[in-house]
């Protein structure tokens, strides 16, 4: 019997999820199952409490001389890692025909490392659930966050801190192609981040892997509903999510065919985006960074604005590593990531932004409505502002379908959050919008998920806020 053949008669096998209706229903029973099919949500925030209380991390500001195993380099001012792995913060400047600032300089994490963020999946009693970990990171606002089943730089998990083997690991390296449900290359902050990507993995697997103690099994439904618990599902949990197949594409709920721009002219117009946009980013010295001044604790912008990097020491008795010191980025200022939503021909549409940021691959990702730190614009006239500010600050409470304050990458950023909206227009808001935003339906969004660097990460958020509300 070929490996085709044996799977389709093995049941809850990897074959059986992928043709396109049975995958669908699977995930849309998922996605339902909100009473808890394996962990009840009572179980799941007890457990919760109690890995926050198992993990506590002891979080210190430090001066940047007393890093262990990190320097700056004498000739650039770049920090390293003694290794040469890991990541390490540099200097770019950096010229854009986007936006009010057409040059500026800034540090950036430079992290040329593709790291893996992978949820494994399995059928228990006839409904799909994802494995999910409780995982502690020196710059969460509340140490503990739930994170996909593997969440490592490769540098963590070819153990170069000389720690433990990372669980669940060899569920992701070189899987069964027919057990893989996604598999992309997706970026990370562009304004924090220079290129810097993850492989986002959802890989079946069967009733051998079990949960350990700081895993636990939940459906998609219970993850829709926990997203809204504000600093509770972490960032790379939330991207992979955005890359699951979306069960509801054969229904025609996404809006599929009938979106007020047709496929081909999304693509085209995101292409087109990408051609005409110009920006160009040179490296320079960390120490040549014009407007940005290093003192004893932080590297800070001179105008007070934008985000500092911080060193801090950080002890855990359940991390890979019990105790370490590293660099982390902080932002200053609650930022907002906000999406419009609004039905155009019966069909719900949200209106993405076609934004540029220094550190993508490839110039323009599809962006928020609005992505942006509104303090930063209170001093400046509406039309030196964001465009559609005014409407997302302006918003009713009856129209706000989304409202979560959720935390972004904790092991590089000290307390970076986001607030994350989705807002529904009234019928009247315009249709017609500037050559920078397009209404896109969610049949077009899922497609172009399927791809690299499509969507940019707060985007993929605001995606799977949106699945749970239809």
């Amino acid at each position: 019997m070929d490996r085709a053949a044996e799977l389709l008669r093995t049941p809850g096998s990897a074959l059986s999820f992928h043709p396109a209706a049975s995958l669908s229903s699977r995930l849309a029973a998922s996605a339902l199952a909100t009473g808890g099919e394996v962990m009840s949500d009572e179980a799941f925030h007890a457990w919760f409490e109690e890995r926050q209380r198992k993990h506590a991390l002891r979080v210190t500001r430090i001066n940047f001389d007393e890093l262990q195993g990190w320097n700056f380099d004498p000739a650039t001012g770049n920090l390293r890692h003694d290794s040469g792995r890991f990541f390490s913060v540099e200097g770019i400047r950096v010229r854009s025909d986007y936006g009010r600032v057409r040059e500026w300089c800034q540090p950036i994490i430079h992290q040329p490392e593709i790291g893996i963020l992978g949820i494994a999946v399995r059928e228990i009693d006839g409904v799909l659930h994802c494995l999910m970990q409780a995982k502690p990171e020196p710059g969460n606002v509340n140490a503990v966050q739930l994170s996909p089943t593997v969440q490592a730089t490769k540098s963590n998990y070819t153990r170069v801190h000389g720690g433990s083997a990372v669980p669940y690991l060899d569920c992701f390296i070189d899987p069964d192609p027919l057990r893989v449900v996604a598999d992309v290359l997706q970026s990370e902050q562009g304004s924090w981040f220079f290129r810097k990507r993850n492989r986002n993995m959802v890989v079946e697997v069967g009733p051998e892997v079990e949960a350990g103690e700081d895993f636990c099994w939940l459906t998609l439904g219970q993850l829709g509903a926990l997203l809204r618990h504000p600093d509770l599902v972490n960032m790379d949990a939330r991207t992979v999510l955005s890359c699951f197949p979306d069960w509801r594409a054969d229904s025609g709920t996404a809006g599929a065919g009938t979106g007020l721009h047709s496929d081909t002219e999304i693509r085209s117009w995101v292409t087109g985006r990408r051609a005409t946009r110009q920006i160009t980013t040179e490296p320079l010295p960390l120490r040549e960074t014009e407007g940005w001044h290093r003192s004893e604790k932080a590297i800070s912008h001179e105008s007070g604005r934008f985000f500092s990097i911080v060193a801090v020491d950080v002890s855990s008795h359940r991390r890979e590593v019990p105790a370490w010191s590293q660099p982390l980025l902080e932002p200053h200022g609650l930022a907002v990531a906000a999406l419009l939503v609004k039905r155009i021909r019966g069909v719900p549409h949200a209106l993405f932004s076609a934004r540029v940021e220094p550190g993508f691959l490839d110039v323009v990702e599809l962006g928020p409505t609005v992505q942006c730190t509104p303090e930063s614009y209170a001093h400046l006239p509406s039309e030196d502002r964001p465009r559609y500010l005014d409407a997302v600050l302006d918003r009713r409470p009856e129209r706000t379908l989304f409202d979560a304050v959720l935390s972004e990458e904790g092991g590089r950023f000290h307390h970076a959050q986001n607030r994350y909206l989705i807002i529904e227009v009234d019928e009247d808001f315009p249709t017609a919008t500037p050559e920078d935003f397009r209404w896109v339906t969610l049949c077009q969004i899922n497609e172009l998920l399927k791809y690299s660097h499509h969507l940019n990460v707060q985007a993929r958020t605001l995606v799977v806020g949106m699945r749970t509300l239809l």
